[in-house]
């Protein structure tokens, strides 16, 4: 079939052709798109034969000028969609301060380096410490809720979550490298520093670990007491006043 298609395009091309020029075909196998571009070319070129071509300027780059112009390819690009990255990216920080629901402020009680919620009175502001809240692209970006970091502002302490005696708690850890927290692995242990911040209201919103489902940062009933994890159920205060100071 590619032989008895060669001779016929030889063929039609030998009697049109200017003297001093010659077409080779290769005998490589033809696509049908191939034969189309093939078809094309030898129309263009034979309508253009009083042309350039028999000026005694037609040089080879003259005759490659007209191929190119007569060649027709068609390309279909497909877009491969990729797997969601298994990793969180920071995309900013700035810094907050943090109030749960009935008001209480956090302080940073050093000796047994946790938060409480305390209702501070006038004059002891300088107590409540403010947060650097780092945010990030969540892997399967969702609208209802933004990854983040919490750490305790003039200080390497971040809130973290991890199991102690089978049961999801809540800690303060010393980061060195807080650039080690720019991009966090879902798949490592560093996800314990990442928290669900949830909007339920203006500046209101509740903080759930991104290492344990449905168990949220939260507050006692009674004053001065520490800021903990607990299961969405529980009878603790769960909601936070969360205002940007910058």
């Amino acid at each position: 079939m590619a032989s008895e298609m060669a001779c016929n395009v030889r063929e039609m091309w030998s009697p049109n052709l200017p003297k001093g020029l010659n077409l080779e075909i290769s005998y490589h196998p033809m696509t049908m798109r191939r034969v189309v571009n093939l078809i094309i070319a030898t129309e263009r070129l034979k309508s253009r034969r009083s042309e350039a071509v028999l000026s005694t300027a037609f040089r080879d780059e003259n005759l490659l000028n007209i191929m190119l112009e007569s060649i027709v390819e068609v390309q279909t690009v497909f877009e491969r969609g990729s797997a969601p990255p298994n990793h969180f990216s920071r995309t900013g920080q700035h810094q907050c301060s943090v109030t749960d629901s009935q008001k209480r402020s956090l302080i940073l009680v050093h000796n047994s380096m946790e938060l409480h919620a305390v209702m501070l009175q006038g004059g002891s502001d300088n107590r409540k410490i403010q947060l650097n809240m780092s945010t990030y692209v969540h892997p399967s970006p969702s609208t209802e809720a933004r990854p983040v970091a919490l750490g305790i502002k003039d200080t390497n302490l971040y809130l973290s979550c991890h199991k102690e005696e089978d049961k999801p708690t809540l800690h303060l850890e010393t980061v060195e490298d807080k650039d080690s927290l720019s991009r966090i692995n879902s798949e490592t242990d560093m996800v314990r520093f990442l928290f669900y911040q949830r909007d339920t209201g203006v500046n209101i919103s509740t903080l759930m670990s991104a290492r344990f489902p449905d168990w949220y940062i939260s507050t006692a009933e009674q004053d001065n007491m520490p800021v903990e994890i607990c299961q969405g159920t529980a009878q603790r205060y769960q909601s936070f006043n969360i205002q940007r100071q910058n």
